[in-house]
C-alpha cells in the first residue's frame, strides 16, 4: 500500500512538472523568431478600430497557452494589439474591422495547439 501511495504520488509530480512542457517549447521558439524578425503593424483608422474581448476555455498554463495565443493573434494582419490574461480565461483584441472579423479571431484560437485544445465563448465586440 505504501508503494502505491510513492508511486502516485511521483506520477502526480513528474505530470506536474511536464504538463507546459511542448507549449513552452513552441512559445520559446516563437519569442525566438520574432526577435530575429520584427513584424511591424499598420496604422488602423480610429473609424476601422474594433475591440473584441472573448473566453478562451482549454488553457492550462500563463506561459505555454495563453502567451502562445496572444502572440498568433498579435502577429495577425491588421490587429493593433493582444491580450490574453490566463487567470480570467479571457482574451482582448484590437483589430481593424476591414481586415479581421470575429470569425477569424475564433479560428485562429481554436487552432493554436492541436485544433481541439482551446474554445472561444462570449464573444463581445
Amino acid at each position: 500500500m505504501k508503494i502505491s501511495k510513492i508511486l502516485i504520488a511521483a506520477t502526480i509530480v513528474g505530470l506536474t512538472l511536464t504538463s507546459c512542457k511542448k507549449e513552452e517549447d513552441k512559445s520559446l521558439q516563437v519569442v525566438n523568431a520574432e526577435k530575429n524578425t520584427a513584424k511591424e503593424h499598420k496604422a488602423i483608422a480610429a473609424e476601422n478600430l474594433q475591440t473584441a474581448s472573448f473566453t478562451i476555455d482549454g488553457m492550462t498554463c500563463a506561459v505555454g497557452c495563453a502567451k502562445t495565443i496572444e502572440e498568433e493573434l498579435a502577429n495577425l494582419d491588421g490587429v493593433e494589439k493582444a491580450t490574453v490574461d490566463f487567470d480570467k480565461k479571457t482574451a482582448t483584441v484590437s483589430f481593424d474591422k476591414t481586415v479581421q472579423n470575429p470569425e477569424s479571431l475564433t479560428k485562429v484560437v481554436q487552432e493554436t495547439g492541436d485544433g481541439k485544445t482551446y474554445k472561444v465563448s462570449n464573444f463581445k465586440s
